[in-house]
């Protein structure tokens, strides 16, 4: 799998282009994403967003339009991606598929999990493809989400570090925001963040 990554916007929120058996998947398309996407996708087959804030989702009605391919968005964030209570000039966008917490895909053999973890917002989720984790605003290189925006929950924020605290695997995490890191890299620093939500 090859991994593209472009930060967009005065946030510099990363969009990414995972290209897995020749299928781009283009996650949390930002402000401003659609002409760096056309330049890289060669056959995108659909949009995924970690969650619903839209620095994450700006370009998502304009990439649908353009690509004609479907859009992912987890269930509990569906009403963010036509009501942004920070820009309520955000672009709104309507997915093709509400995804249900934890759900999985197959793209004609690229399986594609989604992982449910709010807190941040309640869809938030990471979106892993093979050896890659795309953490969105879950956990970032040393850090977590921001648990006091509309919407936010540090209860279901701990909830979703103790589940993150058990994985028992590792792979690359590609934030929403930052570096890469890793599974294992961030596991250790979840008590420190529990113990100060």
């Amino acid at each position: 799998m090859t991994i593209k990554v472009q930060p967009m916007g005065e946030y510099q929120t990363n969009c990414y282009i995972a290209t897995a058996d020749g299928k781009d998947f283009i996650i949390d398309p930002g402000i401003g994403a659609t002409g760096w996407v056309l330049d890289n996708v060669t056959n995108p087959v659909a949009i995924l967003n970690t969650h619903g804030h839209f620095d994450h989702v700006w370009s998502n009605d304009e990439l649908q339009n353009k690509l004609n391919i479907p859009l992912y968005t987890p269930k509990g964030d569906v009403m963010l991606l036509s009501d942004s209570s920070w820009r309520p000039d955000l672009p709104p966008s309507e997915p093709d598929v509400e995804v249900e917490p934890n759900q999985e895909f197959d793209f004609d053999g690229v399986k594609v999990k989604f992982r449910h973890f709010p807190g941040h917002c309640p869809g938030c989720s990471t979106i892993e493809i093979g050896d890659a984790m795309f953490s969105g605003d879950f956990i970032f290189e040393r850090s977590i989400g921001r648990t006091d925006f509309p919407y936010s929950s540090p209860d279901d924020m701990r909830a979703s570090l103790e589940r993150f605290k058990k994985l028992d695997y590792d792979k690359t995490i590609y934030p929403g925001h930052g570096n890469t890191t890793t599974i294992k890299q961030e596991q250790q620093y979840a008590d420190y963040w529990i113990g100060n939500l």
